[in-house]
């Protein structure tokens, strides 16, 4: 549906440390510093990446909007919330657990990264 996403960050430093932590739980490979100064994550076609605004301006976390990627399993996400929350971010919302929804029965953990945008893993039991 997306070819990409791209959070803004005053700190790619420190949101890198943040974003390889909740990534390696969740299987997909760290990333390095690019040469432009961004932070490029990638799995099956889609990239995450993180940068500077190029405006110049302060990064802000958008109001309303949430990022959220999938988890294999409820122990996959409980690791990348501790991953987010050992690293810089702050759990938002209720703790990691399942949320009954129009969807059925969802396993979610919401978190905050160093830079305010809001982030979401979710795993859902196949049926």
């Amino acid at each position: 549906m997306f070819t990409h996403i791209m959070v803004g960050s005053n700190d790619i430093a420190r949101s890198q440390k943040f974003y390889n932590a909740i990534f390696e739980a969740l299987d997909i490979a760290p990333s390095e510093v690019h040469a432009n100064g961004r932070l490029v994550y990638a799995q099956h076609g889609s990239r995450f990446m993180v940068g500077k605004p190029i405006d110049g301006k302060p990064a802000t976390g958008a109001n309303g909007g949430t990022i959220g990627f999938e988890a294999k399993s409820p122990a996959m996400a409980d690791a990348w919330y501790k991953a987010g929350v050992a690293n810089g971010g702050t759990g938002i919302e209720n703790p990691p657990g399942v949320r009954e929804t129009a969807n059925g029965p969802l396993y979610l953990a919401y978190l905050r990264d160093p830079d305010g945008n809001k982030l979401c893993v979710m795993y859902k039991e196949p049926k």
